[in-house]
């Protein structure tokens, strides 16, 4: 959990009008919902809570109406934050979830009126990043990426763990969805809440913030991770290692491209967002100017990740070939050790033969005389392999 602000249940709401309505024209998320296979771990269900205030669910991290930028009185329940907004203006409210259930993402969908594929997809925790519109309401996926610490690149080491934060985007609410242990809001709100003249520019300001957050933790781990290679590339070049660890380059290269996964889709997305003459929903052209700058950034973690899987696969071609280059030196030297060898066995051989009439068979010197022919084409032989490498 982000361990935000949770505000105090209140009494139980009466049943909404939309429910009818998100049932009756929700038929796709209503056979998700009602289909036999569960899109959300089994422990985060909340059947028999749908009376409760939504602050009282497990799911919800924090809901906060904001009026002019600031912070406005604390709302029981989702229906009420909504309620609060529509009775005034310059005024929006965020809702954030963490893993929430089927049935809390049911009930928020119908005080929000959100669209009942965005819904679905909201409810599933390996979406591609993307950005969807539905009418005045945008459904953007964002991927988070975390660095995980390590001692040494191995085959079986993790280096990145990914992460999903979902926000859709209406002109008076934003409401946060995220998946995974890894990307928490609960200091990017802080910080929002400490500048009120941006959360007065509305609902868009938050999604820019997030986005912008989350390519800034692409940058960091990019950075991390060009050490990683910096250290594989010593390691590789090493003339002091014969057989360099291709495991773990091919781990490392493994991760980049879970990395590239997450960052080459947003670019679309961001530059959407940023298009001066775009229409894709509530984005002022204030916020649009700011998601500009984003773009850039993810533009910039992008070349730089294309260029980290090169190099990898660069990387890897180059460990293979040692590897066969050390394996070819080696049988070099067995074959040349053979040939050495067979000289006394083919000497010894012959002289082994029970034939009465040999060569130098019965002279004192024919013994000696056989030995320094064995010693000397044995360092002929030798000389010979040393001189073309291959001892």
């Amino acid at each position: 959990m982000d361990g935000e602000h949770r505000d105090t249940p209140g009494s139980r709401p009466p049943e909404p009008a939309s429910a009818s309505t998100l049932r009756d024209g929700a038929g796709r998320l209503g056979s998700a919902l009602r289909g036999p296979v569960s899109l959300v771990h089994p422990r985060r269900r909340t059947a028999g809570l749908e009376g409760l205030p939504l602050e009282a669910r497990a799911s919800v991290v924090a809901c906060g109406v904001y009026r002019h930028g600031e912070r406005d009185s604390h709302p029981r329940g989702f229906d009420a934050a909504l309620r609060a907004v529509h009775a005034g203006r310059d005024r929006f409210v965020w809702l954030g979830l963490y893993e929430p259930s089927e049935d809390d993402l049911a009930a928020v969908a119908a005080t929000f009126g959100l669209h009942p594929l965005a819904v679905e997809d909201a409810a599933r925790s390996h979406e591609r990043p993307k950005l969807d519109s539905y009418g005045g309401t945008l459904f953007a996926v964002l991927k988070t990426i975390r660095y995980v610490e390590h001692e040494e690149v191995s085959a079986t080491s993790e280096i990145v763990e990914t992460g999903q934060i979902m926000v859709f985007l209406g002109r008076d609410f934003v409401v946060t969805v995220r998946h995974g242990a890894y990307g928490e809001l609960q200091t990017l709100r802080a910080r929002l809440e400490a500048r009120p003249h941006l959360l007065a520019r509305g609902p868009a300001i938050v999604l820019h913030a997030i986005a912008d957050h989350i390519v800034g933790g692409y940058l960091k781990v990019a950075d991390r991770i060009q050490r990683d290679i910096d250290t594989l590339e010593k390691a590789v070049f090493d003339d002091r290692v014969r057989f360099p660890d291709a495991g773990a380059v091919y781990q490392l290269k493994r991760e980049v491209v879970e990395f590239k996964h997450a960052v080459l889709p947003l670019a679309a997305p961001l530059r959407a967002l940023a298009d001066p003459d775009g229409d894709v929903g509530p984005i002022p052209p204030e916020v649009r100017n700011r998601f500009r700058g984003t773009e850039e950034n993810v533009q910039r973690v992008s070349e730089r990740v294309a260029g980290f899987d090169e190099l990898l696969g660069s990387f890897l071609q180059a460990t293979l070939a040692q590897v066969s280059v050390a394996q070819n030196q080696d049988m070099r030297r067995i074959s040349a050790w053979a040939a050495i060898a067979a000289v006394p066995t083919a000497t010894a051989g012959i002289y082994g033969m029970n034939f009465d009439h040999m060569p130098e068979l019965r002279q004192v010197w024919g013994y000696p005389a056989v030995l320094a022919f064995i010693v000397t084409a044995c360092l002929l032989l030798h000389r010979a392999f040393r001189r073309n490498g291959w001892l």
